[in-house]
């Protein structure tokens, strides 16, 4: 454990599949002012790494910098095996390859960490998402812009080692970059610990995506199935998160579904009364995205698309997450009234050395 002088000590993790992305990340961690890190880790986290990343590694970060492989598991799998890798510095701060720390990050991220009090188990950054000035956001990039209000945010969270230790870690069930952040926080919170917002700036670029984005990230419905099974159904509001708009989808999905049964079976009226519902649903839907963003042509027609799409992909990974999850049993008692339990007395203890 380091000595008293050593309390704002820290490692960075840094979770990649080596995207482009991550030369720039590392580049501006390295001319950022103030303290530098004591060790970078990176965790490669490609299925089958080909090449190296060491070409990624600024020369001022080499000395202080280590690969390991996380074995393609996720990036809650990838950063376990970070921080567990990274010594026993007392803070490990976890930076996705996709982030630019800010100029002034380091000397922001000392005041961050020296604020914090023994009870302080991560601080996050500020998060800034770089919108056009030109025109209305896109779909995507509106959903990206999401990112600066989410309020546990692993993009950029340093965490007190003895905390990580004393709730396990990240979840590894959580296998995308969805919601491992809000499960992290809340047994944290449950646990005793208080998580604060610091005052360090990084930047999370909108990386580019496909037209199907939108549909493909329905798969964390799953994952919010797991939360509930795991933290109770009150854990959006602890967490602060968004609800979206899984009823909605879970309804218009119905009633397709019910247009397709009745047609099948010679009920026509009730066909077309469940046909309008959908049309109806579907395009409400399609004009809450598109009224907001740029209103191209080639916006409109994805939008239009994937409203379509986006609805029964919902319905699909929620149900596969209902199934998957049903014998999940809760971390701890949740709606009972009782106080959350005490850290553990090692946490205690340690924190004292």
């Amino acid at each position: 454990m380091p000595g008293p002088d050593d309390t704002t000590a820290y490692a960075v993790v840094v979770p990649t599949l080596g995207r482009p992305s991550l030369g720039t990340c590392l580049r501006a961690l390295a001319e950022t002012s103030g303290p530098r890190p004591s060790r970078v880790v990176l965790v490669d986290d490609r299925p089958d790494p080909t090449g190296t990343l060491a070409a990624a590694v600024p020369p001022s970060l080499r000395a202080r910098t280590m690969v390991v492989h996380g074995g393609g598991r996720g990036p809650a799998a990838a950063r376990n095996t970070g921080w567990r890798a990274a010594g026993d510095l007392p803070w490990i701060v976890f930076l996705d390859d996709d982030v630019v720390p800010g100029p002034t990050w380091g000397d922001d991220l000392a005041l961050d960490l020296t604020a914090a009090t023994g009870w302080t188990a991560a601080v996050t950054a500020r998060i800034e998402v770089p919108l056009p000035a030109d025109r209305r956001p896109t779909d995507w990039e509106r959903n990206t812009a999401g990112l600066a209000g989410a309020r546990w945010i692993t993009a950029d969270m340093a965490c007190r080692r003895v905390a990580l230790e004393a709730v396990g870690g990240f979840d590894e069930r959580f296998r995308r970059a969805f919601r491992e952040d809000a499960d992290l926080a809340l047994r944290m919170r449950d646990a005793g610990w208080d998580l604060t917002e610091g005052r360090r700036i990084t930047t999370h670029p909108v990386r580019p995506a496909g037209r199907w984005i939108s549909v493909r990230l329905q798969a964390g419905n799953a994952d919010d199935v797991l939360m509930t099974r795991l933290h109770g159904r009150d854990w959006w509001r602890r967490a602060d998160a968004p609800r979206g708009r899984l009823r909605a989808h879970l309804a218009v999905t119905g009633t397709g579904l019910a247009a397709l049964g009745c047609a099948v079976l010679g009920r026509r009226r009730a066909a077309a009364a469940c046909a309008a519902a959908w049309l109806a649903g579907t395009a409400e839907f399609a004009l809450a995205r598109i009224l907001p963003g740029p209103r191209t042509r080639d916006e409109i027609a994805t939008m239009a698309a994937t409203s379509v799409l986006i609805p029964p992909a919902a319905t699909w990974h929620w149900l596969r997450g209902r199934v998957a999850y049903r014998a999940t049993p809760p971390y701890a008692r949740h709606g009972t009234g009782e106080p959350a339990p005490a850290p553990r007395p090692v946490a205690r203890e340690r924190l004292r050395s």
